[in-house]
Parts: structure tokens; sequence; C-alpha cells
């Protein structure tokens, strides 16, 4: 039997799996992220992928490639993670550096939402002619295409939604990533309910208890996110939209709120494009199983 490694590199944490020829997962690891230092940082990967193989006792002639998912922009011919916004990066040769450390006949990177993308994409078993949209809401807000079967990368820097300009609700400009990722939300919740506010887990918890200004901030987030899937829907008209990434994950209500605000937005030819979007499936293992998976490839 033969493997593959899948690696998701974040600002926080560093997971990563083997998977066997199946795609199913038969060993996992994970360590912290060190994010002050790039060569301290890179040696917290080689940990987390090291400790794993030699937990696993799978020697690496049994694996075939290694895929590796990383945030922000990155150049696959060159195996570069060229610009990250959380990690200490900056054209670092990661490939490179990687197959000095593991004799593996083939390593790929990818940005790490087109890693999740992908894993999403099998997952949902689409006819080849068909175009998918995965959106991460989690640290930061992004999305990837599927058309056909090919990414949808533009000249690099594709699927960037958490740019996106809008008008919240308080009346201030902002981009739908300063009002709907984690960070924000904690930020927004903690000035509007105060200390007791440390993470989303928090803000969710007062929200569901009924409290007024956790309403008026749900309220908020809703909207934007329906922003932007509404612009997703009017560009693509997508056969599938899938919500993931850690903020969705972990609080599911948010989906009906989105597709209800979203409804409202829908011109009749629209119509039911609500009910093409789904949570994800993989939840928070879709990153690096969508590594394993391209690869394998």
């Amino acid at each position: 039997m033969s493997y593959s490694i899948g690696v998701d590199i974040g600002g926080t944490k560093i997971a990563a799996v083997i998977l066997d020829e199946r795609g199913a997962i038969v060993h996992r690891s994970k360590v912290n992220s060190i994010t002050n230092d790039k060569e301290v940082m890179f040696q917290q990967v080689v940990t987390c992928i090291h400790g794993m193989i030699e937990e696993a006792e799978i020697p690496l002639y049994k694996v075939g490639g290694m895929g590796v998912g990383v945030p922000g922009k990155v150049d696959r011919e060159e195996g570069l993670a060229v610009y990250q916004n959380n990690l200490p990066w900056d054209n670092f040769p990661i490939v490179a550096r990687l197959q000095e450390m593991f004799p593996i006949s083939k390593i790929s990177i990818e940005n790490d939402v087109y890693m999740a993308a992908y894993a999403e994409w099998e997952q949902a078993m689409l006819q080849k002619e068909s175009t998918f949209v995965y959106i991460t809401i989690s640290t930061g807000i992004a999305c990837s295409i599927i058309h056909n079967g090919i990414f949808l990368r533009g000249k690099g820097f594709a699927g960037e939604m958490g740019m996106y300009p809008i008008r919240n609700i308080f009346g201030d400009d902002s981009s739908l990533e300063q009002v709907a990722s984690g960070p924000a939300i904690e930020r927004i919740a903690r000035q509007m309910l105060g200390k007791q506010i440390q993470s989303t887990h928090d803000f969710f918890q007062v929200y569901q208890k009924g409290d007024l200004n956790a309403k008026r901030i749900m309220i908020s987030i809703v909207d934007a996110i329906a922003q932007g899937m509404y612009i997703v829907i009017s560009l693509l008209d997508p056969h599938l939209i899938v919500l993931g990434g850690g903020v969705i994950n972990h609080n599911p209500i948010l989906l009906d709120l989105v597709k209800s605000e979203l409804r409202k937005r829908l011109i009749p030819e629209q119509e039911g494009a609500e009910e093409r979007i789904q949570l994800s499936q993989l939840k928070d293992d879709s990153g690096v199983i969508g590594a394993g998976l391209i690869g394998s490839c």
C-alpha cells in the first residue's frame, strides 16, 4: 500500500495527516505555530511531519507524495511561500527545504483554501461539467472556485473575497473580513459586550442567550456574509457552494441565518440559489485531506 502526506500550515497551528490509497486518514499530528522567526517556524513544520511519520512507523519509500497548504500567495511552480500576513515567510523556498529533510519524490505547494476546496469538491462528487465554490470563514475569509474540474486562479490572487468592501449596519465602510472573520467578531463583540468576550465561542454563547447587543452584532455578521455570497451567486451561479472554516464549522447556526438573509436579495431568476449552499462535510480536516489528495496526484 502507498500513502500520501497532507500538511496544513497556519498562523496558529500546523496539522499533518497520512492518507491511505482510499484517501482515509490513518495517522495525524498537530503542533503550535511559532511565527516570530522564519527558521523556527520551518522547524515546527519539520517537527510535525517527522513526529507523525515516526509514530505511524511508515517507511518513507511507501509515501508517494506530499501536499503542503499555506495561506496567502504561493508560487506553485517554484515551490515558494510568497506572501502570508500571519507567517514570517517572504518568498520562502518551502518545497526545496522540505525535500532536503524528506526524500519524497513529489512535494506540492498550494494555497490552503484551494487545498480545502479540492477535498470538499472530491467529497461532493459533482458532475465534471459544474461550477463549485468553497468559502472559508475563519481567521480570514476567502473562496476557491473549481470550474469543470479545474481551479480558476486568475493571475494568482483570485478568491480573496474577504477584501470585498461592504457597508455594515453600523454605518461604517469595511471589508467583509473586517466584519465577519473570527478576529473581527471577537474585536467587535469585545467592544460592545465587554471583557466577557474572549473568543468567538463566547460571542455565540451570549447571542444564544438573547442578548440584544449580541443580536445587533449577529445581524451585521450575517448581512456582510450574505452580501459577499450574493456577489458570488450573481457572478458565477454555482451548482454548489460549501461553507467551511472555524467560524462556521463550530457555529453552524450561521447557515440558516445567512440563507434567510440571502433569500431577501435574490431576484426571481435566482430563486432557490440559497438551497445550493451547504456546510463543509470534512470540517477542520478539509485542508489536510485536500493537501494529501493533491500530494498524491
